[in-house]
């Protein structure tokens, strides 16, 4: 269809009639144009009337949401159980989370008034904190625990706050802020309580100065060797009727519970070192006013801190106090504090004691606070220089002594003609540091001795000094055994506890684990290995041992050789009709844990085989071919 019929070429009278066309059809594409714009305009207006209608209607489906939400809250089965079985509830809680008084009281106005009326629920003090938080927490941790409940605390002091992580400081005060609004403002206005700022980090961010004091579930016991401990808390807002289902999701090595931070001062670096000056003080002014409370007593921090003189305010009477433990990650320089382990002889009333540790911190070798203990760990401090019979008598003021651990880097010639001492009770015994030692450990008889840590700078073999204690002791049940094994041990001087002969293993028939570090590597897994015809050995050397580590041993260039028949002997391959050796009417048992550390490079070859026949092999290159010399 043609839209342009005038003839061609154009004519005046052709061009005239064109115009006037032309003038027809803009004169209708504007008529077009403003029909269309109008019913747009009407399009867009129905759509905004829609859309406040559409939102009007969410508010109001909100808001009956909420009415829902709370009326089922109202008839939940929860809401109709009796106040106390709902204490007895809390009460199961507290058994296996310390501190979940923190969130019980914030779910509702009723939980918090039965929980703050509960001082049991606050009876366990949990705290990993450092000098830039307020100490107002102990406070207010101890006032709601009452006054007759004996207390089970446990602080844990870090000198700085941990390294910052990529969430940005700001954004961690913006989730404190919201969690305490959440979780605290109602609940205040409803009771009429006030409760500090509840600083939350949300999961896998590290303690910063914002919040400083983070809740931290500890084992009830930990190793010889104290290492600072850092955690994150995980955040956790629970309702009514979420309550019960977040409970059961945690794990029991889970974080439950938030302590409070009281805000600090941030005026000001000066104000903040005043703090840091001051915390000890405070903090120790609280704790040792409850001292007559005091059931469990645990401090521990990683180094010397601006007013580490506060400790030598605890000093009283504590006739509730079964363990004590003051511990400090590294040796610094201490006062002679007059303080509980410096007290003199029935100064005060510890009667109930059981279990102490003090690690580099000052303490006196007459002070009563050693009587009757079922466990002691003392690490001494470098510069005391305490003789070994003194040491003795520390020993023998506790005959009924479970666990000892002692670790003295310098101790003194004894005074005193050493006597023997026998701890019938004995199980575990670590004793580590100079080799004057080993006078101390030729005064003792442990029959009941079922674990061996010994960690002394010898400079003769140890296998007399270990095997006369057997033998003194009438040849304990001993299942674990770790020679020179320790931290403080350097692979760079090999031998200096060496193992000249292992034959005292021989009467070791009941040990399961043992480790041994800086002893020559090669006549120990030859000793493990199958008895030698030539070597005038008719039985297995431990034959029930199930744990083998060694460290920074001096190998030869058959270690591992030697390493492969040893494993070969013991854990045959019985998948290919392998048999296991009988000697003497007697099987060894299978290795189920190797582990090789700074001793020799095994190559992957080998590491792989060794997994093929022992169930866990952990290996690790010796420490000088793991050096990088740049270029």
């Amino acid at each position: 269809m043609s839209y342009f019929d005038l003839p061609e070429p154009p004519t005046p009278a052709t061009i005239a009639q064109a115009r006037r066309s032309l003038e027809a059809q803009q004169r209708s594409v504007r008529e077009l144009s403003d029909k269309i714009q109008a019913e747009q305009d009407s399009l867009a207006r129905m759509i905004r009337e829609s859309q406040y209608t559409i939102a009007e209607m969410q508010k109001e489906r909100a808001i009956l949401q909420e009415r829902v939400t709370v009326t089922l809250a109202y008839i939940s089965p929860i809401k109709r159980l009796p106040n106390e079985l709902l204490r007895t509830i809390f009460q199961f809680n507290f058994e296996e989370y310390p501190c979940c008084a923190w969130v019980l009281s914030a779910v509702c106005q009723l939980w918090r008034k039965l929980v703050l009326n509960m001082p049991v629920l606050w009876s366990k003090v949990r705290l990993m904190t450092n000098m830039a938080s307020s100490a107002e927490t102990i406070r207010l941790w101890l006032e709601r625990s009452g006054s007759n409940v004996p207390l089970d605390i446990e602080i844990f002091l870090r000198y700085s706050a941990s390294p910052s992580t990529g969430v940005s400081s700001k954004s961690r005060r913006r989730t404190s802020y919201m969690t305490s609004q959440l979780l605290g403002d109602a609940l205040d206005a409803a009771t009429g309580t006030t409760t500090p700022v509840v600083q939350i980090a949300p999961a896998g961010l590290g303690g910063g100065a914002n919040h400083a004091v983070t809740l931290v579930q500890v084992p009830q016991h930990h190793n010889t060797h104290v290492a600072p401990i850092i955690h994150t808390a995980n955040a956790i807002a629970a309702t009514a009727n979420g309550l019960m289902h977040t409970l059961s999701a945690h794990a029991p090595d889970d974080v439950f519970g938030m302590p409070p931070l009281i805000p600090s001062d941030r005026s000001s670096h000066n104000s903040k070192t005043r703090k840091a000056m001051h915390w000890g003080h405070i903090t120790f002014y609280y704790l040792v006013e409850q001292m007559h409370r005091w059931e469990r007593f645990v401090f521990r921090f990683d180094k010397q801190f601006s007013s580490y003189a506060a400790l030598g305010a605890i000093e009283g009477d504590a006739p509730l106090l079964r363990e004590f433990e003051v511990s400090c990650a590294e040796a610094s320089f201490y006062p002679n504090w007059k303080w509980l382990p410096s007290a003199p002889p029935h100064a005060h009333d510890t009667s109930s004691l059981r279990s102490l540790t003090l690690q580099y911190v000052p303490f006196k070798w007459t002070s009563s606070i050693f009587h009757n203990l079922r466990s002691l760990n003392l690490r001494c401090l470098p510069n005391v220089h305490l003789a070994i019979d003194r040491i003795l008598h520390i020993i023998s003021q506790s005959p009924q002594l479970e666990e000892l651990s002692l670790s003295f880097v310098s101790p003194g010639q004894p005074v005193l003609p050493l006597t023997s001492t026998t701890c019938p009770d004995l199980r575990a015994f670590t004793i580590a540091g100079h080799y004057h030692l080993t006078a101390l450990v030729d005064a003792l008889v442990l029959p009941a001795l079922e674990t061996l840590v010994f960690d002394i700078d010898t400079r003769d073999p140890v296998e007399d000094t270990i095997a006369a204690l057997l033998a003194r002791s009438g040849t304990p049940p001993l299942t674990r055994l770790s020679l020179a094994y320790g931290l403080h041990n350097s692979g760079f001087f090999f031998g200096a506890a060496g193992v000249t002969s292992w034959q005292f293993l021989s009467e070791l028939d009941q040990l399961e684990a043992l480790q041994v570090g800086s002893t020559p590597f090669e006549p120990l897994v030859v000793a493990l290995s199958a008895p030698a015809e030539d070597a005038q050995q008719d039985r297995w050397l431990c034959p029930n041992l199930v744990s083998l580590a060694v460290r920074a041993c001096h190998t030869r260039g058959d270690a591992v050789a030697r390493l492969v028949q040893m494993v070969e002997a013991r854990n045959p391959d019985l998948a290919n009709g392998g048999a296991p050796l009988i000697v003497g009417g007697v099987a060894p048992a299978r290795l189920r844990q190797l582990e090789v550390h700074e001793c020799s490079q095994l190559g992957p070859d080998v590491v792989n085989w060794l997994k093929t026949r022992v169930d866990e092999v952990v290996c690790s290159d010796p420490l000088f071919e793991r050096w990088v010399i740049p270029c």
